[in-house]
């Protein structure tokens, strides 16, 4: 049997657009996608302001849509992708983490999925008998949940960071698909978070054209990610048709074992939808990059208030007296908790953190990007030799911080699906 490919290769500023374009074929990209079908480039949001790590970065957005533009694919056939989080807000995200200007500097359509019309069908709908099989989808949906109905047919390209994550120690390619196939109730599936990512996995081999996945390491996140993390500069970019493969040499990268400590990648494995196993898995590209150890402690060593909160609600002896609300009328408490402790206190008082990774060639990349953007047509560039002279800074006012993070809590409310349900059946009843 062909073993799963990887691809590993280590990058810099100044070669950045080439080298998203060499691990792209390194890892076979061309042969996984469907050139005549529509590709969706899924872009990560994981906090709505710029933290380095959380998010996908501009130059892996710009470097993913170059590479494919040179190797023939039209830009009429690829499009920006984002879901809904009630906490993220994913327009302030996108401007913020510099996304959107790329994707309007190309050209292409950018896709909402909770916006614009944009139609949701019945899980069965799409996939049939392959429902039965789920590990645990249909006891947290008895009556069933909702996917995109424009992901029928169409390739997905993944575009996740290297970063841990307090649910599932690491995540990804596999754990990138979670707020695109599932409904605003996404939060059901937490307490089940690693079969459910199996589940997900097993809709996309069925409804996708192509399934494909670019990580970006030049920033990576260690601690409770997927937002309040350390980040580190590891110059590093990762590729792969196999979603389970390269979340499994990501996470070895970042010193855990994945077989053993990301019990998501392990099930995925066992049950033959990619490869968990390091010691099978081919890795291409610069190899002495691919056998680094980051030696990340991981989330779980010094965990935030809020981290603690949901282990203890989810997992702990909170799970009784609270879980319940989070599937009634009364879940935005849980909304206006992670805004106003993320958004309001923790990100305003970790600023001298962004601060010093931003005074980085990457820091000052992000920073400059605008200014440094290469014109579209300008297939031939291999990256960014220069990248602004002096050290970026982020030090926006406390208070406007405070503000903006309140204007995002005014939409979580207005957008809580509990509230959305109970407004359809005002609306019906009338």
């Amino acid at each position: 049997m062909k073993k799963s490919r990887v691809a590993v290769v280590r990058t810099s500023p100044a070669t950045v657009l080439a080298d998203y374009h060499r691990v792209m074929n390194l890892a076979g990209y061309r042969e996984a996608l469907d050139p005549g079908a529509d590709t969706a480039l899924k872009v990560n949001i994981s906090w709505h302001f710029f933290y380095p790590g959380a998010s996908t970065t501009p130059w892996q957005l710009d470097g993913v849509i170059r590479a494919m533009k040179k190797d023939g694919f039209s830009s009429d056939k690829i499009h920006a992708c984002h879901n809904r989080t009630v906490v993220i807000d994913a327009h302030l995200g996108e401007r913020e983490n510099k996304q959107l200007p790329v994707v309007e500097h190309h050209g292409l359509r950018n896709v909402h999925l909770y916006e614009g019309g944009e139609e949701w069908i019945p899980i069965r709908d799409a996939v049939g008998d392959l429902a039965d099989r789920f590990l645990v989808l249909n006891e947290v949906f008895p009556d069933g949940f909702m996917i995109p109905k424009r992901f029928i047919g169409e390739n997905i390209v993944h575009l996740p960071t290297v970063k841990t994550h307090i649910f599932t120690t690491t995540t990804g390619a596999m754990k990138n698909a979670f707020g695109g196939l599932l409904n605003e109730r996404r939060h059901w599936t937490h307490p089940v978070i690693h079969e459910t990512l199996v589940d997900l996995l097993m809709v996309q081999k069925k409804i996708h054209s192509g399934l494909f996945a670019v990580m970006d390491g030049t920033f990576a996140g260690d601690g409770p990610g997927p937002r309040c993390m350390l980040p580190h500069v590891k110059n590093v970019l990762l590729a792969s048709a196999d979603q389970v493969a390269i979340d499994a040499v990501a996470a070895k990268l970042m010193g855990f074992d994945p077989m053993a400590d990301l019990k998501f990648v392990r099930l995925a494995h066992e049950k033959g939808l990619g490869c968990g196993d390091p010691r099978d898995i081919e890795i291409v590209g610069d190899l002495d990059a691919a056998r680094e150890n980051w030696n990340f402690v991981g989330p779980f060593e010094k965990m935030t208030f809020a981290s603690r909160m949901q282990h203890l609600i989810y997992w702990g002896p909170l799970k009784k007296p609270l879980e319940w609300t989070l599937k009634t009328v009364l879940a935005p408490w849980s909304y206006a908790a992670s805004v106003l402790y993320h958004d309001s206190y923790w990100y305003p008082r970790h600023q001298q953190r962004i601060s010093k990774i931003l005074e980085s060639e990457w820091g000052r990349l992000f920073a400059n990007w605008e200014s440094l953007a290469i014109p579209a047509d300008d297939l031939t560039t291999t990256g960014f030799s220069q990248v602004g002279e002096a050290p970026a800074r982020l030090n926006p006012a406390t208070m406007e911080m405070v503000m903006r993070s309140l204007k995002v809590l005014g939409g979580a409310m207005k957008e809580a699906p509990e509230f959305q349900a109970r407004a359809r059946r005002k609306g019906a009843q009338r």
